[in-house]
């Protein structure tokens, strides 16, 4: 699915329609207010338009400087905000050092995923009067529901007390809106994804054309995940196995490890048999500063952002050219000590330290630097986009959020840790990368989750669900009974009958 090529914007709940154009395709919508919106939907070419829109919120995990990756990975124990200095980025400092609040939480975490939401209710409004093939009305309705789920899911694992909204509102019943409880979202986001799940394909047909859209593999694997955060893990164990086949073969959906670990951040290796949801970058949309972190672009913020700043290497030094960056998320000493004599180690962090003191390069150190840094996303001087726009803002790079390996390590937890499938599960990601087998258990599980998942924005979630983070993350300042969750942006509460997160008034 070229994802890249169309675009258009749901603005709040009003639901104005506009124009952004990419460098392939355009389409161009004369905004018109909500007016507009009646007399869109009216044929399968715009429901898709409508579609792409739903899915184009998938790109908060790595577009934008606010966005999840980099934001999840500083508040963990594995890495530090880093970036230029303490004041560099007040939202992610504050999560990195735990003095977050309802001021210093970015809105955007809040109010994109609810865009989403908001397109979604529009497009499953709008979908049953559109004359269009039935089998692509099914498909399309599907993955509205899927995606709905999806940012459901960010919203409640992040915020936890949200609104549940599942059909298109007006502007003037905003402010009346109240919270639901946790357990009546999951309840909505485990319909939607079973509803969904019968609606769509195994797997895609028209790789080319189709890629990063929605298989019923996918949604399988999210709602897998879903049951897991949720503690049902006999339903997430089943779920998953389903997803992950025999442990190091290929699934009923072709999902596959690939044979070497370095290769899955290999930038043209895009959507590889490991990839479950992959979340599509390009470097054609022109992103520049004035619209950067708005949606319109679709660069991967987060390879200019690992990097370290000033880069260069010496005369004649083998050491790789990579592109300079702005330091954010440098590794910390205990995940560097954990990687150091792992085989994945050489694919994950880049010891800047090291070739500095062998004399093959140079940076200039940032806030919180250790001289290790998050290799999966740092691109080399030749990923460097040569089109228009502004060119650290618009690398390649796709981003998985969920992958085989994670699935793999999610089913044997699932399983309680124990028998001759989790060891099976276990064995396979170890496998991959030349380790022999351990014995497995829940923490041995936790502790691959650990090296494998590196830097990808799932430590901090694994820490809060299986209820570790205030023994780890005490000495950056975690609060129990607060810091599990967010706290909602302090505009979200102004004239509304939304009520902030416990201990953060």
């Amino acid at each position: 699915m070229k994802l890249i090529n169309i675009k258009y914007s749901v603005i709040a709940f009003a639901v104005v329609l506009s124009a952004t154009s990419c460098s392939e395709e355009f389409l161009n919508v004369e905004p018109k207010g909500t007016a507009l919106e009646d007399n869109y939907y009216t044929n399968e070419a715009e429901a898709y338009s409508g579609l792409v829109a739903v899915y184009d919120v998938l790109g908060k995990q790595s577009r934008g400087f606010e966005n999840m990756i980099c934001m999840l990975n500083a508040g963990s124990d594995d890495f530090y905000a880093g970036g230029g200095g303490a004041t560099d980025g007040t939202g992610i400092q504050s999560f990195s050092d735990y003095s977050i609040s309802p001021v210093t939480i970015p809105g955007s975490f809040w109010n994109d995923f609810y865009q989403g939401v908001f397109r979604a209710n529009i497009l499953l409004q709008k979908l049953p009067n559109v004359p269009m093939d039935a089998a692509k009305k099914t498909r399309f309705t599907a993955e509205a529901k899927a995606l709905r789920a999806y940012y459901y899911f960010e919203l409640v694992r992040t915020f936890k007390n949200i609104p549940l909204i599942i059909t298109p509102i007006l502007p003037s019943e905003i402010y009346n809106v109240v919270q639901s409880s946790p357990e009546e979202v999951y309840a909505q986001i485990e319909k939607d994804l079973q509803e969904a799940m019968s609606g769509l394909p195994n797997t895609l047909t028209d790789v080319n054309n189709e890629a990063g859209r929605f298989t019923k593999g996918s949604v399988q694997a999210l709602l897998g995940k879903v049951y897991l955060y949720e503690g049902k893990n006999t339903q997430a164990a089943a779920e998953l196995a389903v997803v992950n086949g025999t442990p190091g073969a290929t699934s009923i959906y072709g999902y596959k490890l690939v044979n070497n670990f370095s290769d899955l951040w290999v930038i043209s290796n895009k959507f590889n048999s490991e990839a479950i949801i992959e979340i599509t970058h390009t470097d054609k949309s022109n992103a520049d500063w004035g619209n950067w972190g708005s949606g319109s672009d679709e660069g991967n913020s987060v390879n200019v952002m690992v990097g370290p700043r000033g880069f260069s290497r010496t005369t004649n030094s083998t050491a790789p050219d990579y592109a300079s960056g702005w330091s954010f998320n440098t590794l910390s000493q205990s995940l560097y000590d954990a990687l150091k004599l792992d085989p994945r180690f050489n694919a994950t962090v880049v010891d800047m330290k090291a070739l500095k003191a062998a004399g093959l390069a140079d940076y200039s150190p940032g806030y919180k630097d250790t001289g290790y840094f998050l290799k999966k996303f740092m691109p080399l001087t030749s990923d460097v986009s040569t089109g228009g726009g502004a060119s650290v803002l618009n690398y390649k790079q796709n981003v998985y959020a969920i992958r085989l390996a994670d699935t793999y390590l999610m089913e044997a937890e699932a399983l309680g840790g124990s028998g001759a499938r989790a060891q099976a599960l276990l064995n396979a990601v170890r496998a991959r990368v030349g380790l022999a087998p351990v014995p497995v258990s829940t923490s041995a599980i936790l502790a691959e989750r650990r090296l494998e998942l590196a830097g990808e924005g799932h430590r901090w979630f694994d820490l809060v669900r299986t209820g570790q983070a205030a023994a780890v993350l005490s000495s950056r300042g975690f609060t129990a009974g607060k810091n599990e969750i967010w706290p909602i942006p302090l505009k979200e509460l102004e004239n509304t009958k939304i009520v902030q997160n416990p201990n953060y008034n």
